[in-house]
């Protein structure tokens, strides 16, 4: 038998597969031909890929379905892996968008990582929201933070949602969002994306899995990526904490046409290329001179430069 599917749990050399829409989970394995074909990447087949497969008889635990094929995507999360700086990790593909979820405490935002995570987005064509969580932890004491926060990154286009689990505050609006479509939720570790995913939809523990990743592979799941259908419509797919995250095949000229802002006014550069660093006439250091571009991006958009150098 062969088919069309959707890879919803990726546990390293062992998959979870549904068909969707319909949710019904079966093991798989991956032909070895296709992981040497994805070589320069640590996963050649990430959450959110659409594969073909085959299957003999039933599947089951004993009797996993082989992935034959990778159908190509439309997009893709992809980061430079920690520690092999030459090879990258997709995150998952085939999204329809991505919130990043960030705390301005608990633990405090690092917003060259999120800038980071948003140009890849950029990159890749799929609309990201930022969700800003736990604010009932810090609204009383921060709210001018709050808002600062709000204005540079509203102001480069990208909707902010603020969010309590505690109190209920922005889920109701999330979990409307997410309805039909394929949603990437990432973040660094500790800001509470597994608590957000269960005030989305209580029914979910982030934590377990429907099909036993330790029956599939033993003790060895320290890197566990996975889809979750929500009851009130739509798929989010869970990360784990992410602790760096490196660009991945953009030259240092190109980095600018991913900050909104940045390519909003580049035309106007005296210099085409412009680095927007020392050249004379560049628009961009007049746009942050006049304070309509932040600050804090434009320090990110140095970072990567320095980055997009230290790996050549």
């Amino acid at each position: 038998m062969t088919g069309e599917a959707t890879v919803v749990k990726n546990a390293g050399s062992h998959f979870v597969l549904s068909e969707l829409p319909v949710w019904q989970l079966f093991p798989a394995v991956l032909r070895g031909k296709i992981r040497l074909r994805g070589s320069a990447v640590t996963n050649p087949v990430a959450v959110g890929d659409r594969v073909r497969y085959e299957l003999e008889g039933e599947p089951g635990p004993e009797n996993p379905a082989t992935i034959t094929e990778i159908i190509p995507r439309k997009n893709y999360v992809i980061r430079r892996s920690t520690n092999l700086s030459r090879q990258a990790h997709v995150i998952a593909a085939n999204l329809d968008r991505a919130y990043i979820i960030v705390s301005l405490y608990f633990p405090e935002v690092k917003l060259p990582f999120l800038d980071r995570i948003l140009v890849t987005c950029e990159v890749y064509g799929i609309p990201a929201t930022i969700v800003l969580a736990k604010t009932d932890l810090y609204r009383a004491e921060a709210q001018e933070q709050i808002d600062a926060f709000r204005r540079i990154y509203e102001g480069t286009g990208y909707p902010v949602i603020e969010t309590s689990v505690k109190t209920g505050e922005g889920i109701a609006a999330i979990r409307e969002a997410c309805k039909g479509n394929v949603n990437l939720f990432s973040g660094e570790s500790g800001v509470g994306k597994s608590s957000l995913i269960k005030a989305l939809d209580p029914s979910l523990n982030p934590k377990i899995g429907q099909i036993s990743v330790a029956h599939l592979q033993g003790k060895h799941t320290t890197s566990l990526y996975e889809m979750y259908p929500l009851s009130s419509g739509g798929y989010v797919i869970d990360s784990p904490g992410l602790r760096g995250f490196g660009l991945i095949d953009l030259e240092k000229e190109e980095i600018g046409k991913y900050f909104p802002e940045m390519l909003a006014v580049a035309d106007h550069c005296r210099f085409v290329p412009c680095t927007h660093t020392h050249e004379p006439g560049c628009a961009v250091k007049a746009a942050l001179e006049a304070g309509t571009i932040s600050p804090e991006r434009y320090t990110s958009y140095l970072g990567m430069l320095e980055e997009d150098q230290k790996f050549r």
